[in-house]
Formats: C-alpha cells, sequence, structure tokens
C-alpha cells in the first residue's frame, strides 16, 4: 500500500455510496462478494515494509488495538446501511481476508469477533474461505485451534525466507526453526496453510534462495505465494540503499530466482495459477482470485481499500481518523472514483493475463463478457500478428493460442506487462 492514497472524489451527500456501485457485472449477472478487513497493527515495522501499518497500539479512544473491533463493527454496519440505501443487493460474502499489519497482533477472540461481525452485517455462504494472515512468532498452537474453532478455514504464515542472515536483513523477528512447527499446529488444527516468501533481498545469493525453497516444498503447505522484493520511497530499506548501506535487487537476480521457484515448486507439486502463486490442486486462494476476477468487495479497516460495481473506493488511512469518523456514524471513506469502460477493460486484460487460465483473444475486440473458459471465438485481425509475434517470442503458449486463448509461458510470466501492453495496443 503506497503511502500516497489515490486522487479522487469525496463520497456524494452527506456520504453516501454513488449508484454506481450497483452496476452489474458486463454480462449481467450479480458479481460475487468479498470482504478484507485490515488490521493496522505490528510490533516490529519491517525496513521494507510500506503497509499502512502502526507500531503504537494505544493510539487513543477507537484507534487502539484493544478497541479495534469495535470501531470495525461501527464501519461494516455502516456499510451493511450505505449499501442498502444504494439499491445494492446483499450478498453473503464468499472469502474474508483478514491482513494487515499482522492481524494476530490482536487475541484470536478478537479475529473471531471480527468474523462474526461479518456474518452479521452480511452472511457468509456455507463453505467460505477465511484467511488471516500471522506471522510465524505471533500465534501458538492455542491460538490455530481458537481461529479454527471460530470459523477461520485458512492461515498465511509471512516466512520470507529460511536463512538467518536474509530475515535479519529484511528485519522478520522469527526463528526459520519456527516456521515447520506454526504450519504443523496449523494443519493439526484443520486449517489450510500459505507460506509467503520474498526473492531478492539485499544480500540473498542464489544458495540462499533455494535454501529457502527446499524449506517451504519440506514442510509442504498446500499453497506458496512468492513476491520479488521492491523496495518502495519512503521505506527504512530505501534509505539504507541511497547511502549504500544495502545494495539494489537486480531484475536478472529476480527473474533468476522467480525461475528457480517454479521448477522448485512444480517439482515438489505445486501448480502455479498466478503469476506470484502456486497451490496444491484445489488449494488455490479463492480471496485472491477475486480481485482477479473483478469481484465485489468490502474493505474495512484503516486505509483499506473497497471495489463494488463500477466504484473504487478507499478509508482514511490513520486510525484515529478512521475511528473519528466512524464514531460519528459516517463511513470512513477517504476518496473514491468512477471506472469508466476503458479503464475496466485495461484492468481487465491486465488482471486476466496474470491467470493461469489466461484471457479468450476474442474478448480482446468483443468486450469482458467474452473472458469464457472455452475462449470460443476468433481472435481479431488486428492482433493476428500481434499474437504471433509474442509466441515467436516465447511470451504466449502456441497451443493455448491456437485454442484462441492468451496464456502466459513462463517467460511471459516475467514479461507480463510487455504482453499487456502488446495486446492493448
Amino acid at each position: 500500500m503506497s503511502p500516497a492514497q489515490p486522487v479522487g472524489e469525496p463520497l456524494p451527500g452527506a456520504g453516501e455510496l454513488p449508484t454506481q456501485v450497483a452496476a452489474p457485472a458486463p454480462d449481467g449477472s450479480a458479481r460475487p462478494f468479498s470482504v478484507y478487513l485490515h488490521v493496522p497493527y505490528c510490533r516490529v515495522r519491517c525496513g521494507y515494509c510500506d503497509f499502512n501499518t502502526y507500531t503504537n497500539l494505544t493510539m487513543g479512544q477507537g484507534a487502539s488495538a484493544e478497541d479495534f473491533v469495535g470501531t470495525l463493527a461501527g464501519e461494516l454496519r455502516a456499510a451493511r446501511s450505505a449499501m442498502d440505501s444504494a439499491g445494492l443487493p446483499v450478498r453473503p460474502a464468499q472469502t474474508v481476508f483478514v491482513g494487515g499489519g499482522t492481524p494476530t497482533t490482536l487475541p484470536a477472540s478478537d479475529l473471531v469477533g471480527m468474523l462474526n461481525l461479518v456474518r452479521e452485517c452480511f452472511g457468509l455462504v456455507p463453505d467460505a474461505e477465511v484467511t488471516t494472515e500471522a506471522n510465524p512468532d505471533s500465534v501458538d498452537e492455542t491460538d490455530l485451534v481458537a481461529l479454527a474453532g471460530g470459523g477461520f478455514t485458512r492461515v498465511s504464515f509471512g516466512m520470507q525466507s529460511a536463512v538467518p542472515h536474509v530475515l535479519k536483513v529484511l528485519e522478520r523477528t522469527h526463528e526459520p526453526a519456527r516456521v515447520p512447527r506454526v504450519v504443523d499446529w496449523a494443519r493439526r488444527a484443520g486449517l489450510s496453510t500459505s507460506l509467503d516468501l520474498i526473492y531478492g533481498a539485499p544480500g540473498e545469493t542464489l544458495e540462499d534462495w533455494q535454501r529457502s525453497l527446499d524449506a517451504v516444498t519440506r514442510i509442504g503447505p498446500d499453497h506458496v505465494s512468492a513476491y520479488a522484493l521492491v523496495i518502495e520511497e519512503g521505506t527504512r530499506m530505501w534509505g539504507q540503499v541511497r547511502r549504500g548501506e544495502l545494495p539494489m535487487p537486480e531484475d536478472d537476480d529476480e527473474a533468476t530466482k522467480y525461475e528457480m521457484a517454479d521448477a522448485a515448486l512444480r517439482r515438489a507439486g505445486y501448480e502455479w495459477y498466478e503469476i506470484s502463486n502456486w497451490a496444491r490442486p484445489g488449494a488455490e486462494c479463492r480471496h485472491n482470485q477475486a480481485y482477479w476476477l473483478d469481484w465485489d468487495w468490502w474493505g474495512a479497516g484503516p486505509g483499506a481499500h473497497s471495489h463494488l460495481g463500477d466504484v473504487r473506493l478507499w478509508n482514511t488511512k490513520h486510525p484515529v481518523a478512521w475511528a473519528g469518523q466512524i464514531s460519528t456514524g459516517h463511513l470512513p471513506v477517504a476518496g473514491h472514483e468512477v471506472i469508466d469502460a476503458g479503464s475496466r477493460e485495461l484492468e481487465r486484460i491486465m488482471l486476466g493475463i496474470r491467470l493461469r487460465e489466461g484471457i479468450a483473444l476474442a474478448s480482446l475486440a468483443n468486450g469482458p463478457s467474452a473472458n469464457s473458459a472455452d475462449g470460443a471465438g476468433a481472435t481479431p485481425p488486428h492482433l493476428v500478428p500481434v499474437v504471433a509475434g509474442l509466441v515467436a517470442d516465447g511470451m504466449l503458449d502456441a497451443g493455448a493460442a491456437m485454442r484462441g486463448r492468451a496464456v502466459l509461458t513462463l517467460r511471459g510470466r516475467l514479461m507480463a506487462d510487455t504482453v499487456t501492453r502488446a495486446l492493448t495496443q
């Protein structure tokens, strides 16, 4: 989450949701609905982090960690009321994701209380996927049992690396040996497990990265995410790089590490389903897919983003200001924008191309409703040479292109932005 919020407009009237939130999907159907809950607290802020997080847990009434669930209740109830007033049909949440920050800075009972609020305000489908992020040293076996008993189905641990000196550079606080223990506890509690990795940390060698991959495949979680380190301006690590205390990650090094990750994970039985995500069959993160497949979601908590119909909204970032708005009965929305048809189409292509299924080539002329599983339809004539060139350059799968779909190869995953630009020219 960038330190700067998007440029947008305040909500209309006295803070009502604009009517465009009720816009259906391009094919006329109602979009599925998800909920994201942002817990902004961390015990320690990592040097590379530019998320909306705070190590001060006692910021004042309504904004302190001990008050968080009560304040969140005010936002979720106000959101439900605003959706009702805007004529947006209530749909039970298909997925809930609690992120941060470190959600497990709060007691497990608070996280269960937050999930109960989602049930109260929106409902949950019977097989809802409910995830919380956690640091390996922020939970114990009792916590995980409580989360599973309260309705959580999945936990995503921030492993990042299995190498002590890499963890030190990233300013992570857990020991590598802690990770297999927490994954085992989660499994015994009945939770699906995911491990998050970061590659390209300053000073991380190829051997270090292979050591982390080997550790992940030994542990054997259901799902793995691997992200290239991006050093954002204004972070503590950015200052260290500017002063020459740490080297800047190199693109070629990160590309090699991505290829290593894909090879190691494929050998271990994982399949990529989005550029940065691999899963055992059936263990894909449905909440992540909600973002890439243009579902609706409400994001609650300081700085959280929402997407409803043709509208994007984002909350006030600082917990004190966020809590203050809720205390007066207002939605804590800092701004919004209505997404025009051109922007929506560009986003559909940009997000869809990241998925294992890719996008229907025919839809690039006929609009987003043509993005079907069978990819029926002809490739638009003006794109035939473009697709042929991308296949020749090894960025699109030739067999999939013959079947009418643009599906990235391994090389294409490394150059997804290039492919998107070519397909939208």
